[in-house]
């Protein structure tokens, strides 16, 4: 908060506190917002409620994908599935949900599955969610023999059976010595597991048989470097994932979703200042891209620096001037004027 000029010292005391109070309002607002951000567990009814959830499925190129699978899976003990797929335009949107952690997975013909754990809240409009899939390699899709091994891995990894999956990945790998992208997948998988150790010994083995010269493989290896990073911050050691997360920008400088998804790593670790740097490296990269602003004005929001939480905010609505997430960003901004009152 800006320390008050001389000239706000002459209002009387009734109008001084009046105006904190609004701050002080405004603060907890903050805080309960955040709260319900980054909260793992709100609410025991998980797949019932009046939440909703919808978002865009694209490919690496920004063309709509669709009639990809949509599947939402929530982390409680009742296991419960919603379902749905995108529309012609990519789109897609699952209503009457709970709140609490959930799987989203998407599926869709000739890319690689998409996971990622998420949390739904009841209390505020739930972000939207752009999902980039990636091509898989028609060398995996079409020549490949054993490619249901391949599938079905991909099958059990989405049911969080890590263990399982890791025996089919193996059995596709013995048919398939040269495919080292499978080495990812094995080590997501350990990833997953918890099983840092043998997570980062799959992925080296990428490292090692990856060609940058082809760009397949120089994203690959991007990523890889990243998801190493991601171990060693799992680790709690800071400095060598931070390295890690640079030699992947580094390789991928121009890479958007890269830098993007290390600051949504660094934001579900809750390191906020880390989180900054990348989203700013995104919106850098690509100024078109909504998501990075949006990001950007909830952790200088979380950070109680409304100066910039309205400039990221305000840049957003206008790349993204229509959508569910614009109607809050547009009441979070009404309420910063408020308090400038």
């Amino acid at each position: 908060m800006e320390i008050k000029s001389k000239k706000l010292l002459n209002l009387n005391y009734r109008h001084r506190e009046k105006k904190m109070d609004k701050k002080k309002e405004f603060f907890f607002f903050c805080l309960i917002t955040v709260f319900f951000l980054t909260s793992t567990h709100l609410f025991s009814q998980a797949g019932r409620g009046k939440a909703r959830l919808s978002g865009k499925v694209i490919d690496e190129s920004r063309n709509p994908v669709i009639q990809a699978k949509i599947t939402l899976q929530f982390l409680d003990e009742e296991r419960i599935t919603r379902e749905t797929k995108t529309d012609k335009k990519g789109k897609w949107r699952i209503a009457g949900l709970g709140s609490g952690q959930c799987l989203i997975t998407v599926l869709a013909e000739g890319f690689m599955p998409y996971n990622k754990t998420i949390k739904v809240s009841q209390i505020e409009i739930n972000p939207s969610l752009n999902i980039i899939l990636k091509k898989l390699e028609e060398q995996i899709i079409e020549k490949a023999p054993g490619i249901e091994l391949f599938e079905k891995g991909n099958q059990l990894f989405r049911e969080e059976k890590f263990e399982e999956a890791l025996d089919y990945y193996k059995q596709f790998l013995e048919k398939n010595l040269e495919l080292h992208p499978v080495h990812f997948s094995l080590g997501n998988c350990y990833k997953e597991m918890g099983d840092v150790e043998h997570a980062l010994k799959e992925y080296q083995l990428v490292l090692d048989k990856a060609n940058v010269e082809e760009e397949k493989d120089k994203k690959l290896k991007a990523e890889t470097l990243a998801a190493i990073g991601e171990c060693y911050l799992k680790k709690e050691n800071m400095d060598i994932a931070q390295n890690y997360f640079k030699q992947s920008l580094e390789l991928s400088p121009e890479d958007e979703i890269l830098a993007y998804n290390v600051g949504e790593i660094y934001f579900v670790h809750q390191k906020m200042l880390e989180a900054i740097e990348y989203y700013k490296l995104a919106s850098q990269i690509k100024p078109e891209w909504s998501d990075p602003f949006y990001k950007l004005g909830l952790v200088f929001l979380n950070k109680t620096d409304y100066v910039l939480a309205e400039e990221n905010l305000k840049r957003f609505l206008e790349l993204e001037p229509d959508s569910e997430r614009s109607a809050s960003v547009r009441n979070i901004l009404e309420y910063l004027e408020k308090i400038k009152k």
